[in-house]
């Protein structure tokens, strides 16, 4: 976990924008955690060259905060400047969008002596919800007030990880790549991937991200992104139990998230570790969830 301060820091920064699809909302805080914030995500109701397309993202930095910034500001472009994306192949746009960032990291002045990394957690959505993410953090749709995941964490512990680290060259202690790392997908990380006999999906740690599609349904009333830190202490549905209760007492997006992190935040720092992490948590309301479930 690392080091904590004596008392945490709750100055949230927190921001929200809405159009006739969505109204969407973030939230983000240190917290506990000694370093500065490491996190940073995304909320673009349409992207400059596809105004029909939405993309979210969260990403949770770690070993400081370039890898994440990088991410924050380019993983979109990359995405868009895939051929599969003009051909409609967004799930193919965004696995190779992943890699084209995590080479670009590499090859960036600032970025290629840098040892930090990041998850990322991804959900685009142009006619039906597409969802990707590398690492640890989470999305869920509420569906009928039902917690559907969007992601897979990316854990050593979990046999498909453990094998590709093991072929790599890596191994897992811990549950720890190496017995370092929680996590066994990230952007950045570039210590883990100095394989040069194998393609960057088959490195200890890899960027190729899990790709999801789900058709967006009348059901379908919100979206939540968040770090670990919220995962850690909440449950999927749980998550959705909260956030659905506030927006039946018409509550906005962005004074939900803040509300949210508010509650996982751990009430000192004897935790284990649970609740005291950096916090970041987006949500995103299919107009206004549906005029409040209909």
């Amino acid at each position: 976990m690392g080091q904590t301060l004596s008392e945490p820091v709750t100055t949230k920064e927190s921001a929200s924008c809405v159009n006739e699809l969505f109204t969407v909302g973030s939230s983000c805080m240190q917290g506990w955690r000694i370093t500065d914030m490491e996190d940073a995500h995304t909320h673009l109701l349409s992207l400059p060259d596809d105004p029909r397309c939405a993309f979210f993202a969260v990403y949770d930095g770690h070993g400081g905060p370039k890898a994440s910034q990088f991410a924050g500001i380019n993983l979109h472009k990359q995405v868009l400047q895939q051929p599969d994306y003009a051909q409609g192949n967004l799930p193919e746009a965004l696995r190779k969008g992943f890699l084209a960032l995590d080479e670009q990291m590499r090859c960036d002045d600032q970025m290629r002596d840098d040892v930090s990394g990041a998850t990322a957690v991804v959900v685009l959505v142009r006619d039906d919800v597409i969802h990707s993410n590398v690492g640890d953090s989470r999305a869920v749709v509420s569906v009928c007030g039902e917690a559907k995941p969007l992601s897979f964490d990316h854990k050593p512990a979990n046999e498909m990880e453990a094998k590709r680290i093991l072929a790599a060259g890596g191994w897992v202690e811990f549950n720890r790549v190496n017995g370092n790392l929680a996590l066994s997908r990230a952007l950045g990380d570039f210590v883990f991937k100095r394989n040069e006999a194998i393609p960057p999906e088959e490195q200890i740690v890899t960027a190729f991200p899990d790709v999801i599609s789900e058709n967006v349904t009348e059901d379908h009333e919100f979206l939540v992104l968040a770090c670990d830190g919220i995962w850690d202490v909440l449950s999927n549905q749980e998550v959705v139990d909260f956030v659905r209760e506030r927006f039946a007492e018409q509550r906005d997006p962005q004074t939900i998230c803040e509300e949210l992190l508010t509650r996982c935040l751990a009430p000192d720092a004897q935790m284990g570790g649970v609740g005291c992490d950096n916090m970041t948590v987006s949500c995103g309301s299919f107009y206004l969830t549906r005029m409040i479930f209909s």
